[in-house]
């Protein structure tokens, strides 16, 4: 059994998955935002649910970059250098203990649904921020592990920004007063398809991917505005760089927990094979 932890602003969500990649139980319960009580939650409620089953991995997913097991910043937990490996290590004792951004767990889900896997993904999940995961025959690229597409410098409004300032699900909110789920303005659409593609233009000739996956709460209303960004896309970008093909996350609710179970069955795969 492999046990997954999806850590989110709001809720955390622990599943179990079997050998053949079937979802078991799930329990969710609110993130607390103390770090050190959401040690204490998390250990005595994955203790409560599985100390008595045969567990072969933990693999945890954190909203901030991971480096070494410690989140250096969790943006929206506020958390800053947050040391996951060392204070949770001994949830189940004896049991490996692994820990990933969850965008990059994201992205490795989501480049495992398609088929055949492409050579090189870059997912984007726009929902409160923007987050990204890069992923190189179908594993997370190690060389970009810690970049952050959200973070991108871009000019917009004739100011030098971060593209999630402008361009995520809650900078969305803040200029047109409504979530996204609420707008079906084709104008508005068309602008929000300007804002999101000004950070795609940046990291597109950087890092020239065979295919986007747009995930998030934005991506759930991908058929509202892929035309209109791709249009943009084409228009703007150079001519030797072609346009990647751009999809929709296949499960955008579930991309991270499965992604989760995907880095928890490499780990064992590889451990198997060094025995």
């Amino acid at each position: 059994m492999i046990v997954t932890i999806d850590t989110g602003g709001t809720k955390t969500l622990i599943s179990s998955f079997n050998a053949h990649g079937k979802m078991g139980e799930s329990i969710k319960f609110p993130t607390p935002t103390d770090p050190k009580e959401y040690v204490k939650v998390l250990k005595s409620t994955v203790r409560e649910h599985f100390s008595h089953e045969d567990v072969s991995v933990i693999v945890l997913a954190l909203p901030g970059i991971v480096k070494g097991g410690v989140a250096l910043w969790c943006n929206n937990l506020h958390w800053k250098d947050f040391q996951a490996h060392k204070l949770l290590h001994d949830m189940l004792p004896g049991v490996p203990f692994l820990v990933e951004n969850d965008a990059n767990l994201a992205g490795l889900s989501e480049t495992r649904a398609l088929n055949p896997v492409p050579v090189s993904t870059l997912y984007v999940t726009i929902s409160t921020g923007i987050g990204s995961g890069i992923c190189t025959n179908g594993f997370i690229d190690p060389g970009t592990r810690y970049s952050e597409a959200g973070r991108a410098l871009v000019e917009y409004d004739g100011k030098v920004r971060e593209w999630e300032t402008f361009a995520s699900g809650h900078a969305i909110v803040d200029v047109y007063k409504q979530f996204a789920r609420d707008i079906t303005s084709k104008r508005t659409w068309r602008q929000i398809s300007d804002r999101i593609s000004r950070g795609f233009l940046a990291v597109i000739p950087i890092l020239q991917p065979d295919v986007i996956i747009i995930g998030g709460s934005v991506g759930t209303y991908f058929d509202r505005y892929h035309e209109y960004l791709k249009g943009i896309l084409v228009e703007h970008l150079p001519a030797h760089i072609p346009c990647p093909k751009i999809v929709q996350a296949q499960h955008p609710e579930e991309a991270v927990i499965y992604g989760c179970y995907y880095y928890g069955k490499d780990f064992l795969a590889h451990k198997q094979t060094r025995q």
